[in-house]
């Protein structure tokens, strides 16, 4: 079982280790060696001694055949560096925020999960997000990952924490440690967390959960979502995070759902709106790609139209990508023509939504904010 990845990325070479948020960069000639060592073979010294300069802990396996320490991601005549899937949008909550809407059980086979993992590998997907729904109840859960971890993927689970107390999830993680682990954080009390989610005794199962992940050295986030049930408890919410010793990140603008439905737009917190940055533009479609719990693949989670089917298409099928995701920049419907549109606050995909949501201009648009001076 593997200690290390040199693997390609995007235009460069790397060295990652699961479980740490370190690495460095590698010459690409130096991963064309690595290529051909000989698995039984010890580690060349200039990689022992980039291990230890990186990772200290390591001194006391650095002698083991580097087939033993080592996986070696092979090139990829692809350009993706990074995907997310939902495994699942089945939950064990039914949060008033979600921007899933219903949260339908559904999925592929095992079988077709494990060839879209596959092919992901072979796109040079090293960085994989998994999420749902609650990814840890999917029946495939705890094998994806192992399956995505053994291809060489630094993996990130996105959950609610409710489940991270057991063994089974435990002993996964100690024997294939996950990139990241991000918690979503629906309140700093039992009566405004079970409200949130709508679920009596979730907070009891969060704190369980935490407590749990905590005591087994999780590299965990807390995502902090500040909905209008929660409000009065962002600063509480961000304080426990703290005593923890855990990093985190505040979430106050709630969007429409993936189908653009308004019905979520309800839960928020109006005065913790926050005005968002200009967007500048991403690779959606480009370097990354999201896949749905049936294989559909699309440029992101927000932009899920002209969605492709990687069990059907295969690989090939990636090559439309990056068109799909120039078209769908585009800014049209009511956004033709928009003066202010090199400031806007948030992508074309993203507009459509609060604009089929039907939600007020001033939650997403420049135009529907007060002028000033």
């Amino acid at each position: 079982m593997h200690q290390m990845i040199a693997s390609p990325f995007l235009d460069q070479h790397v060295l990652v280790r699961p479980g740490s948020r370190g690495g460095a960069l590698l010459p690409a000639a130096r991963h064309e060696e690595l290529r051909d060592v000989d698995p039984d073979a010890p580690a060349p010294a200039w990689l022992a001694d980039a291990f230890l300069k990186q990772w200290e802990d390591l001194a006391d396996v650095i002698d083991q055949p580097v087939g033993k320490l080592l996986l070696v991601r092979q090139p990829s005549t692809w350009e993706y560096g990074k995907a997310s899937w939902e495994i699942n949008l089945g939950c064990n909550y039914a949060c008033k925020h979600c921007y899933l809407g219903l949260k339908m059980n559904a999925g592929m086979p095992w079988e077709d999960k494990r060839r879209c993992l596959d092919i992901m590998a072979e796109a040079g997907v090293l960085f994989l997000q998994i999420t749902g729904g609650e990814p840890t109840i999917d029946k495939d859960f705890m094998r994806a990952y192992r399956y995505a971890w053994d291809l060489g993927m630094m993996i990130t689970v996105s959950t609610n924490g409710s489940l991270l107390w057991r063994e089974n999830l435990l002993r996964l993680f100690r024997e294939c440690p996950p990139y990241r682990v991000t918690v979503s954080m629906y309140g700093a009390t039992k009566a405004s967390y079970d409200e949130l989610t709508q679920r009596e005794g979730a907070w009891d199962q969060f704190v369980q959960g935490m407590g749990a992940a905590r005591r087994a050295r999780l590299p965990l986030r807390m995502s902090v979502v500040v909905a209008d049930d929660n409000a009065s408890e962002e600063q509480a919410m961000v304080d426990l995070c703290r005593s923890w010793g855990v990093e985190t990140e505040v979430f106050t603008n709630i969007t429409p759902t993936i189908y653009g439905g308004a019905e979520v737009l309800t839960a928020q917190s109006k005065e913790h709106l926050r005005e968002r940055q200009p967007f500048a533009g991403c690779n959606a479609g480009r370097t990354f790609f999201h896949m749905d719990p049936n294989g559909l693949v699309s440029i992101c989670k927000i932009g899920r139209d002209d969605q492709i089917s990687l069990p059907q298409e295969g690989i090939e099928g990636l090559a439309r990508m990056a068109g799909i995701g120039d078209r769908l920049m585009l800014r049209t419907g009511g956004c033709t023509g928009c003066a202010l549109s090199g400031a806007c606050t948030v992508c074309r995909p993203l507009a459509k939504q609060y604009q089929e949501a039907k939600a007020p201009l001033a939650a997403y648009c420049q135009h529907g904010r007060p002028k000033t001076g």
